[in-house]
């Protein structure tokens, strides 16, 4: 028997080549994140893979003050692409405020995430 990657580890492959993947499910039409074995409220085993523009509008911030080192922010993102995921963006967000992916790596060698960086306007 072969044994197939979990979604979470195709996630992070895709991440790791500077990509936001999510899936899709087409019995539902909708964008399905956090990635899963299958379709929330569908069932259905045979989600797609798509990777995103990695545009997306701030949804909500809030600040966090640790005891043992400097602020930084916890932002819901909504993506154009339908999901909503939790993130930090760099610099000062603000609800409403565009937004761009990048993908960051830990200097420890630890799984790629998404960060976002503030979209200035064209």
């Amino acid at each position: 028997m072969t044994q197939q990657e979990s979604p979470l580890a195709i996630y992070h492959r895709h991440l790791s080549a500077g990509h936001l993947a999510y899936q899709y499910d087409t019995r539902t039409e909708s964008a399905v994140f956090p990635p899963r074995v299958i379709g929330p409220g569908s069932g259905n085993p045979a989600l797609e893979w798509r990777l995103s523009a990695g545009l997306g509008t701030v949804h909500a911030v809030t600040v966090v003050h640790p005891r043992d080192r400097g602020p930084y922010n916890v932002v819901l993102i909504d993506l154009d692409e339908g999901f909503r995921l939790m993130s930090r963006v760099e610099g000062l967000p603000a609800i409403g405020m565009r937004v761009r992916m990048r993908a960051h790596t830990p200097p420890d060698g630890g799984a790629p995430y998404p960060v976002f960086d503030i979209e200035e306007p064209a």
